[in-house]
């Protein structure tokens, strides 16, 4: 496996150096720049609660097992 990693690193750094469309570059640099951001930094207050009182309901047991849940949203699925 590792070496298949190395073959994809090599394989874009050849094309990034034959690269002349900046607009490519710059959506490669943003796309590097994202992956060092928290994702919890980048979601709305509300949803770090909803996080938060789904771990505090799971630490104290207040958990469905997932057939209920497959019921509750059967149709999304």
């Amino acid at each position: 496996m590792e070496t298949d990693i190395q073959d994809i690193k090599i394989e874009l750094i050849r094309w990034l150096t034959t690269l002349d469309d900046t607009t490519m570059l710059e959506k490669v640099l943003f796309l590097r720049e994202s992956e060092k951001s928290d994702w919890w930094s980048e979601i709305s207050n509300s949803e770090k609660e909803s996080i938060e009182q789904g771990l505090k309901d799971a630490n104290s047991g207040k958990l469905n097992p997932h057939s209920e849940a497959r019921k509750l949203y059967e149709k999304w699925l």
